[in-house]
């Protein structure tokens, strides 16, 4: 398989951005960006709306108890 040069690389870039435009590439990348973000806090445990409520509704539970 031939390596990309790049000029190839230059060129290839060129056309998504003439097929695409800058605005769109841009706003694909910070939804990127977001759900990266997204995945690495959901794999650290960091989901602070439902971990929020999940402990209030074990702190009333083990008070009912």
């Amino acid at each position: 398989m031939p390596q990309l040069g790049i000029w190839e690389v230059l060129i290839i870039i060129l056309i998504i951005v003439i097929l695409f435009g800058a605005g769109r590439i841009a706003k694909a990348g910070g939804e990127l960006g977001k759900g990266i973000r997204a995945f690495k806090e959901g794999l650290q445990g960091k989901d602070s709306e439902t971990t929020d409520q999940d402990d209030a509704e074990i702190d009333s539970a083990k008070e009912d108890q």
